[in-house]
């Protein structure tokens, strides 16, 4: 796998050489047919699409879309690994029921993040849809042979979102904390942060501070999307843990009876309250107890930061 300064230069090389010669852009490499349906996802897991056409496998990592802004994140991966480029363009569609196609309707960049411990990284943008119904999106990368490779997804987008949506208040939820367990009976980490357990969600909301909530399994994080989410959200408290709260929800109630066999999991009944039906989700509450920022899938430290910010600025 090249590393994410030769991929650069890579690229670097590749626009030079489109705009050298005869002026022409680089070919593009048609999605193939296939390549607009997801495969099936089971509850947890976040849908797929594989492109025969290119080589190129797609997982989707915010399904749980809306009217407005929403952040959408994927990685790709090839046969050799994560692709790594260091920005990708992504253009949406919108896709009316009488089977005709409108767009492009916004293209942006999306930025890779490089996950902890650098072996795999996903793709963030952000769209304004304006309104329901089905969107098809579009993600372009540039191939060494000169050549611009495109995977394409259409999904579903409701007018609002199953999870918990920004600018709904905070549901003041009642989760265990040390005060009720122990931290084996809280959390499927290792070595977990105790301060992530201090606290109940109802009274963070309650307390004027702002807070950050994770929702995460850490041993059970296996998904492509699936991250260290808790240790950077234990990052973050160190950093800010005097001007704001910092709570950790384990997606599974019985962590201490689970022994690695999913079989004997129970779902927390805090992650039903808050509508959570993939692995991982981070929210940020303002100082009025509102939902200010969220994140489906990992959501690096760079990514998480500026939001929990916004929520410490005061007005």
């Amino acid at each position: 796998m090249k590393s994410t300064a030769s991929l650069l230069v890579t690229v670097l090389a590749i626009l030079m050489a489109a705009c050298a010669g005869d002026g022409r852009a680089p070919a593009t490499v048609a999605p193939s047919p296939t390549s607009s349906a997801f495969a099936a996802a089971e509850v947890g897991q976040y849908p797929e699409v594989h492109d025969p056409a290119t080589g190129l496998t797609l997982y989707f990592g915010t399904p749980d879309l809306g009217i407005g802004r929403n952040r959408v994140a994927f990685a790709i991966t090839t046969f050799e690994g994560f692709v790594r480029l260091p920005v990708v363009t992504v253009e949406t569609f919108r896709l009316p029921s009488d089977g005709t196609r409108e767009g492009p309707v916004q293209t942006h960049t999306a930025r890779f993040f490089e996950f902890p411990l650098g072996a795999r990284g996903s793709y963030v943008t952000q769209f304004d849809i304006d309104r329901a119904g089905r969107w098809a999106f579009r993600v372009r990368l540039p191939r060494p042979d000169g050549t611009v490779a495109a995977i394409e997804f259409d999904t579903p987008v409701p007018p609002v979102p199953v999870t918990r949506a920004v600018g709904t208040p905070a549901p003041p939820s009642r989760n265990r904390t040390v005060a009720d367990a122990t931290l084996e009976e809280l959390t499927t980490g290792s070595e977990p942060d105790p301060s992530l357990y201090a606290q109940t969600i109802a009274d963070a909301v309650a307390s004027g501070r702002p807070t950050m909530i994770v929702f995460a399994s850490p041993a059970f994080c296996t998904t492509p999307l699936c991250g260290p989410q808790v240790e950077v959200v234990s990052e973050l408290r160190a950093r800010y843990g005097d001007k704001a709260n910092f709570i950790h929800v384990d997606i599974f109630d019985n962590p201490h009876e689970i022994k690695g066999d999913l079989t004997r999991a129970v779902r927390s009944p805090v992650v039903e309250e808050w509508g959570i039906v993939t692995d991982e989700w981070t929210f940020v509450i303002d100082r009025q107890g509102v939902i200010s920022a969220r994140f489906e899938s990992f959501a690096s430290f760079d990514e998480l930061e500026p939001a929990l910010k916004a929520a410490l600025t005061p007005g």
